[in-house]
């Protein structure tokens, strides 16, 4: 049986990562969740304790999670626990891990902007791409970000078209417009 959970709480410790021999990517941190309570005889909210966890990230979560997250920073995060007895010495302790399937920042504290992530291999084939292009765009119309051609979604290309060519669709409507 899998226990799955979500929690939220502060990233307490830098997040550690390494890869493997094999090659295999894993990001870990402490995560520390305070639960709080408003205190009625006092009027104001008071922590009632912290719980700590361990999480930790493989594969592509890992090298996002390294990417993104930060010590201070408010996450969220769901994966399956793990209870673990511990004995060390003189010294015996339970440790809760996360192995975490999803990480993200808590809106309710902040804003994020989120950039969609490539796979390597994706990124091996773009990097093909981009070498195989060596013929410039004739229109000399390029981006600014990337150099390759630029068009607005639902404009014509008024250059393909001939002077008594009849214009449909998006490029009728757009011919008329004043602007």
């Amino acid at each position: 049986m899998t226990d799955t959970i979500t929690l939220t709480g502060f990233v307490a410790t830098v997040p550690n990562h390494l890869v493997t021999g094999e090659g295999l990517p894993i990001t870990s941190f402490r995560l520390a969740s305070t639960q709080r309570r408003f205190d009625r005889s006092r009027n104001l909210w008071v922590d009632n304790g912290t719980n700590w966890y361990t999480v930790t990230s493989f594969r592509q979560l890992a090298l996002n999670a390294n990417s993104s997250v930060r010590k201070g920073e408010r996450v969220i995060v769901t994966g399956r626990l793990r209870i673990r007895d511990w004995a060390a010495g003189d010294k015996v302790g339970t440790s809760i891990e996360i192995d975490a399937d999803s990480i993200g920042h808590d809106l309710t504290w902040g804003t994020a902007s989120f950039t969609r992530g490539m796979s390597s291999a994706a990124i091996d084939a773009a990097t093909r791409v981009e070498t195989d292009a060596v013929a410039p765009d004739p229109s000399g119309v390029t981006s600014i970000d990337n150099g390759w051609p630029t068009a607005t979604p639902g404009a014509p290309d008024k250059s393909d078209a001939d002077a008594d060519d009849e214009l449909v669709g998006a490029a009728a409507d757009s011919a008329a417009l004043p602007f």
